[in-house]
């Protein structure tokens, strides 16, 4: 049986089109297993797939004054000192990467056992992780034609991104029994704060909940720690710090969403045709990855942008209203686009770079 090792995490997004990716390679006859960090998000919900688990340490490259970015590297090196223990015990026949810090020592360890390694930039510039990984890679996978631009001509392929199958299964009635809206003809606006939660997105939210809920319930994902318990019981308002395998169910029933622009729930939103208002993380708390991401699709016709910084009460609730009028506009849009099979097209160049 062919032996794959894929790998990725950190954050939600470094490990679901992993978990896409499982089933089709699967089918096509591959044993999996995943190396991650000892504790990150990675761990359970790859667990969660009943697929080996292999921990190993893992650092942060920071590109800011902190303590830990003299410890760090060492956590690193031996982190890459595990991932070749792995590749020699595991033998793998090809690595697949989705980016995320724990993910170079794996593919600099792959490289240097000769095993090829596939990886996936889901953002229009490659993170720091992936930039350093790329070196080791035969293939970077990635979503935006914007991206080729910024990558080695002979390893990039435009791939688009793995969209779990289920999503395109889920049942509108259970999410409406799991939230207890009240029966009524309202639309649904769901909001989507990230694996982690974002604060300034919660908080807009929350400071128009009682206008917003004038005109449609709203189910908030609004990461670990952030349920506002003041507003437990609130008729039409549904909150939960994360969704699994309900989040199909609330896609199916969501009209319209309001999201980060993190590539993965972006992509997600694309293939599902939901009409959507993005707030990307300013580029002041990171590389500005997000807004690139964000700007690609309204430039697109997919999606309204917000910036966070200039975001006001007023400003959120004129869009929600703007865009749900014009829901069909999007809707168009994205039906139109040409979406690719992402996981089709990954499943092939696995099936020609990996060892013989």
């Amino acid at each position: 049986m062919k032996k794959i090792i894929m790998t990725g995490g950190g954050t939600a997004g470094h490990v679901t089109p992993n978990i896409a990716l499982m089933p089709a390679l699967k089918e096509a006859g591959y044993e999996i297993e995943y190396i991650g960090s000892y504790n990150g998000i990675e761990k359970g919900l790859i667990e969660a797939q009943n697929i080996p688990y292999h921990g190993i340490n893992s650092g942060k490259l920071r590109r800011y004054l902190d303590l830990k970015n003299f410890s760090d590297p060492f956590r690193v090196i031996h982190g890459y000192t595990q991932a070749l223990g792995l590749m020699r015990k595991l033998k793998p026949d090809i690595v697949f990467s989705k980016g995320g810090f724990v993910s170079v020592p794996v593919v600099l360890a792959a490289k240097t056992c000769g095993v090829p390694a596939i990886i996936h930039e889901s953002d229009i510039t490659p993170g720091l992780a992936n930039r350093i990984a790329i070196k080791g890679a035969k293939k970077v996978c990635c979503n935006f034609p914007e991206t080729l631009k910024y990558l080695p001509a002979d390893k990039a392929v435009l791939t688009g991104s793995p969209i779990r199958r289920e999503l395109f299964g889920g049942d509108a009635q259970k999410a409406y029994a799991l939230c207890g809206f009240p029966i009524s003809a309202k639309p649904v606006l769901l909001i989507i704060g990230g694996s982690l939660g974002s604060v300034a997105v919660n908080t807009a939210v929350r400071k128009v909940l009682p206008q917003l809920l004038e005109d449609f319930y709203i189910i908030h994902l609004c990461g670990k720690g952030n349920l506002d318990e003041s507003l437990i019981g609130t008729e039409g308002y549904a909150q939960f710090e994360y969704a699994s395998s309900e989040l199909t169910d609330m896609l199916a029933l969501a009209d319209i969403a309001i999201s980060r622009a993190g590539a993965n729930s972006i992509c997600e939103l694309l293939a599902l045709h939901k009409p959507n208002i993005l707030i990307p993380l300013p580029a002041a708390a990171s590389r500005g990855d997000q807004i690139l991401n964000a700007n690609s699709f309204a430039k697109q016709g997919f999606s309204c942008v917000l910036e966070e910084e200039t975001l006001t009460d007023e400003l959120l609730l004129k869009t929600v209203k703007e865009v749900f009028a014009n829901r069909q506009q999007y809707i168009d849009a994205m039906s139109a686009s040409g979406q690719m099979d992402s996981i089709g097209t990954i499943l092939q160049l696995i099936e020609e770079n990996a060892r013989k």
